[in-house]
């Protein structure tokens, strides 16, 4: 054995009794391990505090929705607005909401899983074929392009609702399907997010290994890259799916036809009526209460695969 292997059995001896000497110092007096080393009483009272004033902000909305659905017109007025009525109108109210106007709301949810549906799944192909290329091609002008674009992420949405209807109508759109479902499938933040993902996670060496198998470049992105950045356009995905299905502007901007709404644009519809149909206040809150259905699922689908994405590489 030589001089440099005896001095490096001799560190590594050094280095397991420090380990064992600090394991047995955070001992506790029960003989376990002291694992709340870096944590205060007040940081975590502090923290749980802030946590839950969060949820009741989110939850309280959506709590409020379940008890009016189950009212009527008259209960809604006359009883606590947090607490359920003696009679649960639930059933008869959810039955109206369904059957009003020959099921225009069922036209209307349609219309919104067909917006936000087909424009998010859309939007998160561009993402990931312009973040893509963006990150692993290299050429003139590259920097200028993704600025650019991402530009597009600080102009909100209402400032070019006009200019686009402006737009349609000189092209014949406007009023139509393509007038809401072409602007949603642009995502200037999906496309950050894919570059930044695709640097990083993209390994260029299995990209020349694929072109020397004689892979080509629509290849290789379909069958590498799309599985690579996965995580990251099941986040892309959700945010533009529940950013559609919320837009409430562009639809009332370029729609005009009832039969083409999406929800949140027939359920407003329906409110601006309360005023002379009082029954329209059970139809607008079980309305509501359907229409958040489809995102729950979809949130609670999606969600294992969103929280990946969001922390996919902060642990190596």
């Amino acid at each position: 054995m030589t001089r440099s292997s005896v001095a490096f059995e001799g560190t590594k001896r050094e280095q397991k009794a420090v380990a064992r000497k600090v394991a047995r110092s955070v001992k506790t007096s029960s003989g376990k391990l002291d694992r709340s080393a870096g944590k205060r009483r007040t940081t975590t009272i502090i923290v749980t505090g802030i946590l839950v004033i969060v949820a009741v902000y989110f939850l309280v909305p959506v709590y409020w929705v379940v008890v009016a659905a189950t009212k009527s017109s008259q209960d809604l007025f006359g009883t606590f607005g947090f607490w359920f009525a003696p009679k649960i109108s639930l059933w008869s109210n959810l039955h109206d909401v369904l059957t009003y106007d020959g099921g225009i709301f069922v036209r209307w949810l349609l219309n919104s899983v067909l917006y936000a549906g087909v424009g998010a799944l859309v939007a998160t192909y561009l993402a990931a074929a312009g973040g893509y290329a963006l990150a692993k091609y290299e050429f003139k002008g590259r920097n200028l392009v993704f600025g650019t674009i991402l530009g597009g992420v600080l102009v909100p949405g209402t400032a070019t609702a006009l200019p686009l209807f402006l737009l349609f109508s000189q092209l014949h759109l406007a009023n139509t399907y393509w007038s809401v479902l072409l602007p949603s499938i642009v995502s200037p933040f999906g496309l950050f997010l894919c570059r930044i993902y695709a640097q990083a996670t993209v390994d260029t060496s299995l990209m020349e290994a694929a072109r020397l198998d004689g892979a080509s470049e629509l290849r290789i992105f379909h069958t590498l890259g799309l599985r690579i950045l996965s995580p990251a356009l099941v986040t892309v995905f959700l945010f533009q799916l529940v950013g559609i299905w919320n837009n409430y502007f562009l639809p009332l901007v370029m729609l005009s036809d009832p039969k083409k709404f999406p929800v949140t644009l027939g359920l407003n519809n329906w409110l601006s009526q309360v005023d002379r149909l009082p029954e329209f206040y059970q139809l607008t809150t079980g309305g509501v209460l359907l229409s958040i259905i489809p995102l729950g699922i979809a949130m609670v689908v999606l969600q294992r695969f969103w929280r990946g994405g969001l922390t996919e590489g902060s642990v190596k």
